[in-house]
C-alpha cells in the first residue's frame, strides 16, 4: 500500500504573508488623500476666479461635505482591503492531503569511451544528457532513476522524485568515472531488474526502462534478462545515438585539449558507428519504441507522449499542514466599502436658495 506522511503543523498563532511586497502600496493611500485634498482646493480656487459669492453659494447650495468625506473614507478603506488581501494574509491553520501518482522510469545511459564521439554535436555524451535534462522537465510527480553502464554497471541515481538532486548528480556523469571502457547490456539489465524489485509494486505505477547508448555491445548477450524485465512488466524503450557513418574516438588530455584519437592494438584509429539493430532489438521485445538522437532535430520528443500514455499509479498520500488563507473576507469587505464610495450621496436636495435666487432675478427684471 502507498505509504501515508504527515509535516509537522505551524504555529496557529502565527500569521504569515502570501505576498508580502504588496504591502508596500499601501504607501500610495496617503498620497491619494493627499491628491484629492489638493484636487478640491484647486476646484474652490477656480469656481471662486469665475463666480461671484453668491452665485458660487447656490452652485452648490446641494453639495453635502459629510457625505463626500464619507465617500472618500470608504475609498480609502476599499483600497487598504484590496492591498491587504492581494498581500494574501495566513492566519490559523489548514490540512491538505496531497496524493503523489506517477510511474517508475529508470534510464540506462551508456557511459563508454565511445561516447565521447562527436558525431553527434556537442558530443553524444552531451547530447545525451541534455535530452534527459528535457525529459525531466516533462515529468511531474513520477520518479527517476539513472544506471550508468559500460562493461560493469552502477546506480548514479536510485529511484527519486527530487529532480534537483537528480540533476546534479546527472551533471558530474561523464565517461572518465567507470573503470572500463566497454559496453554490457546485460549488465545494465541486471542492475535495472536489482532497482525495480526494490519499490513497491502495489502502485500499479508502470515501470519503464529507457536505453540510451550507441548500441555497440561488447559484453555477452543479453535476451535472458531483457526476458526477466519483460516478465515483471517492465516496457523497455531505446534511444540510439550517433551515425551509422561513425567517426573516430577523440582522446583528451588533463587540460581537457584533443590528444589523438583511440587505437586497436594494431595502431588503427577505431571507427564508432549508430548499432541501430541492437537498439531497435531491445524496445521491440519490450514493447516499447525506438528512436534515434542526432545533431538538430533528432531528439526523443516522441517518447515524452508516450510516458503520457502509461499508467500512473499512487505512491503516497502526505497531509500537509499550512497556514490558512484569509483574504476572501477582506474582498469581500474591500467590494462592500468600494460599493459604498460609488453610491453613497454627496448631494442633498435642497431647493429654497435657488428658488429665491430666481424670484430675486424676476424682480430685478
Amino acid at each position: 500500500m502507498p505509504h501515508r506522511k504527515r509535516n509537522e503543523n505551524p504555529d496557529k498563532s502565527e500569521m504569515t504573508w502570501e505576498n508580502s511586497e504588496y504591502l508596500w502600496f499601501l504607501l500610495l493611500l496617503p498620497l491619494l488623500a493627499l491628491f484629492h485634498y489638493g484636487y478640491r482646493r484647486y476646484s474652490l480656487r477656480k469656481r471662486a476666479a469665475l463666480f461671484d459669492d453668491r452665485l458660487s453659494e447656490i452652485l452648490v447650495n446641494n453639495y453635502w461635505e459629510t457625505g463626500d468625506k464619507i465617500r472618500l473614507l470608504s475609498l480609502l478603506i476599499a483600497a487598504l482591503l484590496f492591498i491587504v488581501a492581494l498581500a494574501g494574509p495566513k492566519i490559523g491553520v489548514e490540512v491538505r492531503e496531497v496524493e503523489r501518482r506517477g510511474l517508475n522510469l529508470m534510464i540506462a545511459l551508456d557511459l563508454s569511451r565511445s561516447m565521447n564521439a562527436e558525431d553527434v554535436a556537442p558530443s553524444r555524451i552531451q547530447k545525451a544528457k541534455f535530452e534527459i535534462n528535457r525529459l525531466i522537465n516533462r515529468l511531474q510527480g513520477d520518479r527517476i532513476g539513472l544506471i550508468v553502464f559500460t562493461d560493469e554497471a552502477f546506480v548514479q541515481v536510485p529511484f527519486t522524485t527530487d529532480y534537483a538532486a537528480f540533476r546534479m548528480l546527472l551533471d558530474i556523469t561523464n565517461t572518465d568515472q567507470m573503470p572500463s571502457s566497454g559496453t554490457n547490456f546485460r549488465a545494465a539489465m541486471r542492475k535495472a531488474i536489482e532497482s525495480f524489485e526494490s519499490v513497491e509494486t502495489q502502485s500499479q505505477a508502470s515501470n519503464v526502462l529507457l536505453f540510451i547508448a550507441d548500441g555497440e555491445n561488447h559484453g555477452p548477450d543479453f535476451q535472458s534478462e531483457m526476458n526477466r524485465l519483460i516478465a515483471s512488466g517492465v516496457v523497455l524503450f531505446s534511444a540510439g545515438i550517433g551515425t551509422a557513418e561513425g567517426v573516430p574516438i577523440p582522446l583528451y588530455g588533463a587540460g581537457g585539449n584533443l590528444t589523438g584519437y583511440h587505437r586497436d592494438r594494431s595502431g588503427n584509429v577505431v571507427t564508432t558507428r549508430l548499432a541501430s539493430d541492437t537498439m531497435r532489438r531491445i524496445a521491440n521485445s519490450g514493447g516499447g519504441e525506438y528512436y534515434e538522437i542526432r545533431s538538430g532535430s533528432d531528439t526523443i520528443e516522441p517518447f515524452f507522449s508516450k510516458l503520457d500514455e502509461l499508467e500512473r499509479g499512487e505512491f503516497s498520500t502526505q497531509e500537509f499542514a499550512d497556514y490558512k488563507n484569509q483574504y476572501q473576507l477582506l474582498l469581500l469587505a474591500g467590494l462592500l466599502f468600494f460599493m459604498i464610495s460609488l453610491f453613497f450621496p454627496d448631494h442633498l436636495n435642497r431647493a429654497k436658495k435657488i428658488n429665491q435666487f430666481k424670484d430675486d432675478q424676476g424682480q430685478q427684471l
